[in-house]
């Protein structure tokens, strides 16, 4: 059955580059509401200088405002937070799982080279904030077996359920992933960091904005395994545009897009 979504902004951030979103999404599925990232959370409103580092405060400049929570805009439409009942992570940046603590009933799904990053690592890597993490979270870890999507590997989010797929593109971190969603418009394919600006995979990787690039360089994981992946993605689009949707986490051009019933593979 195809699942319905709604498209949310849950931090704008400001580097020097130009304006990003936090582009994340509302599902709403017969287990009940899932979010896909959270974007930053009330408590990182809240107390800034305790959840956020220096470094991401000073360099991407993020907006503050609690309107842009996702538990404020869920709240907004009527729900509250016992009723996101699964959360889904691209990756666990602090500008992708800020929110967490704001919704502690939900099952949390991501990779699990994801979750070593934060509790397997003596070294926390750059980008995390370990306060986020510091509530009791109901972790679901997965792992990737052999069936493939469109020539992707991918987990079930929900056993057997074909629907909701995590997707490994990484690069941007050691466990970073994509969420593919079968809507009511086809699939819908957040590719979270793998890409920041809709030309890397619309014309070509090497079309991306020398800034981004340069961003993208200092905080990947492994910059080649990002730039196979970015190929990947800019033939799996070619190949597909009229099947699929691509997203990711930041461009607002795509965001915009969404939001106004249209396709972000057209923009």
């Amino acid at each position: 059955m195809p699942l319905k979504i709604h498209h949310l902004n849950c931090a704008t951030l400001n580097p020097l580059i130009g304006q990003m979103v936090c582009h994340c999404l509302l599902i709403e599925s017969p287990e009940g509401l899932m979010l896909v990232d959270t974007g930053l959370g009330t408590k990182d409103i809240e107390y800034p200088k305790k959840r956020l580092d220096k470094t991401f405060r000073s360099f991407v400049k993020p907006k503050l405002e609690m309107q842009e929570t996702a538990l404020s805009q869920i709240q907004k439409m009527g729900y509250v937070a016992s009723d996101i009942k699964h959360i889904v992570l691209t990756h666990l940046h602090a500008d992708h799982a800020g929110g967490l603590s704001d919704f502690p009933k939900a099952k949390i799904h991501i990779l699990r080279y994801e979750y070593d990053n934060v509790y397997n690592n003596e070294n926390p890597l750059p980008g995390y904030s370990l306060q986020q993490f510091k509530h009791e979270t109901n972790w679901c870890i997965h792992d990737i077996y052999g069936e493939k999507w469109n020539g992707f590997n991918k987990s079930n989010i929900l056993d057997k359920n074909e629907e909701i797929l995590l997707v490994p593109l990484r690069g941007h971190t050691s466990g970073h992933c994509g969420v593919a969603i079968l809507t009511d418009k086809g699939w819908l394919f957040h590719c979270g960091d793998a890409y920041y600006h809709r030309d890397t995979i619309k014309k070509n990787p090497s079309e991306t904005p020398f800034g981004i690039r340069l961003i993208q360089y200092f905080i990947d994981f492994n910059s080649d395994d990002r730039r196979k992946n970015q190929n990947r993605l800019q033939q799996f689009y070619n190949a597909s545009k009229d099947q699929v949707r691509f997203i990711c986490s930041h461009d607002p051009i795509e965001f915009n897009a969404c939001i106004n019933g249209n396709n972000p593979n057209h923009c």
